[in-house]
């Protein structure tokens, strides 16, 4: 454990956070820059003469629970928190699964691409998060459940050997159980993990796949939706890697001038209607 190194921290994260970003108000009379002391251990519920004596250097060994107490009080970001788990000399429990929160400046992104469709996978090809476009293309995510939302369970268990209308739907089965098996590998200790790759055992498909020990994952770059509103629709589909949540966010654009741009632009403006039903 840095003593020192670990007060000077505290100190110095404490007077970047304002007391309105803790929703706490502000006063007339601070002396500090920041937060006070007592706000700090109020918010990470320890007491204040604990907390003082930490940025004394005084203070014994944190325990991991006030570790996560002072990352919620003073708002540390991925990084921040691991070099607070250093210098405490706590090592950080690692979640056994991978995480399903998407931050919000990629959520924000997903809004600014009005003309392409995006959705953000977790490790499991769970769909996480998506944009209006995305509803118009796919479907409206929004109405439907956590299992319903993963990929895999529909492309295997759902009886749709074209998800979404997907015209290739043979490659992205083969690519998606090559991509579930490498994931296992990272996190073998997940439940939520065993019980996918049982429920999808009951496929004959995707046992077949599994049991192939395929470990390449085929990049698509290219994939066409049989839209029942516009039609055939054509679009590039790159992928964005996020390394640090495991996330992927799958952008699928049109070749600008095609029949496929302007099926897009359709769909942004009818959205998830249908155009084959009296008004």
């Amino acid at each position: 454990m840095d003593k020192p190194g670990l007060a000077a921290f505290l100190r110095s994260r404490r007077e970047r956070v304002t007391p309105l970003d803790v929703g706490l108000p502000a006063g007339r009379r601070r002396r500090t820059p920041g937060l006070r002391r007592e706000e700090v251990a109020q918010l990470a519920y320890i007491s204040t003469e604990y907390y003082t004596r930490l940025e004394q250097a005084r203070a014994p060994h944190p325990s991991s629970e006030v570790l996560a107490g002072l990352t919620r009080a003073l708002r540390l970001n991925d990084a921040e928190r691991n070099h607070l788990h250093h210098l405490a000399g706590v090592p950080q429990v690692r979640p056994v699964g991978p995480p399903r929160e998407v931050r919000q400046s990629i959520l924000d992104l997903l809004d600014r691409l009005p003309n392409a469709a995006a959705i953000v996978l977790s490790a499991y090809c769970e769909v996480i998060a998506w944009n209006h476009l995305a509803t118009a293309l796919m479907e409206d995510f929004s109405v439907r459940t956590r299992p319903e939302r993963n990929l895999l369970r529909r492309a295997f268990l759902g009886g749709d050997k074209h998800v979404y209308s997907v015209v290739d739907g043979a490659r992205f089965a083969r690519s998606s159980v090559n991509h579930l098996r490498a994931v296992a590998a990272r996190y073998p200790e997940d439940p939520e993990l065993r019980e996918l790759i049982a429920d999808l055992s009951q496929s004959s498909e995707f046992t077949a796949l599994w049991e192939a020990h395929e470990i390449a994952a085929e990049p698509t770059l290219c994939k066409s939706f049989q839209h029942p509103q516009v039609g055939l629709v054509t679009v590039n589909c790159d992928a964005l890697a996020i390394p640090d949540q495991d996330q992927q966010v799958i952008i699928y654009t049109a070749t600008p001038g095609s029949p496929s741009e302007e099926a897009l632009q359709l769909l942004s403006v009818i959205g998830t209607q249908r155009l084959d039903l009296p008004g």
